[in-house]
């Protein structure tokens, strides 16, 4: 699976793709995650998804404990930009 960043993603026509693997969806959910073996507790990794594949890549994340929120794409970047 993909781990894009929505915040390094190109604009205008491009559109921000789903994470799954094989899926050329455009996505409309962040995920965003930490593995704490790996990560400090504020690092936030994050997998882009579609609607169709939102549960399966939350459920993915959820049960090795890594899953940390899960917003809109639109609400992320607006919190980003607030940043």
């Amino acid at each position: 699976m993909n781990s894009p960043n929505p915040q390094d993603a190109p604009r205008g026509d491009s559109a921000v793709i789903c994470s799954a693997k094989g899926c050329r969806t455009a996505a409309v959910w962040v995920l965003a995650w930490n593995n704490p073996k790996l990560h400090t507790p504020d690092r936030r990794k994050t997998w882009l998804a579609c609607e169709e594949h939102r549960e399966h890549l939350s459920q993915f994340l959820g049960v090795r404990g890594f899953l940390k929120d899960v917003v809109t794409l639109e609400e992320w970047e607006a919190s980003a930009a607030g940043s």
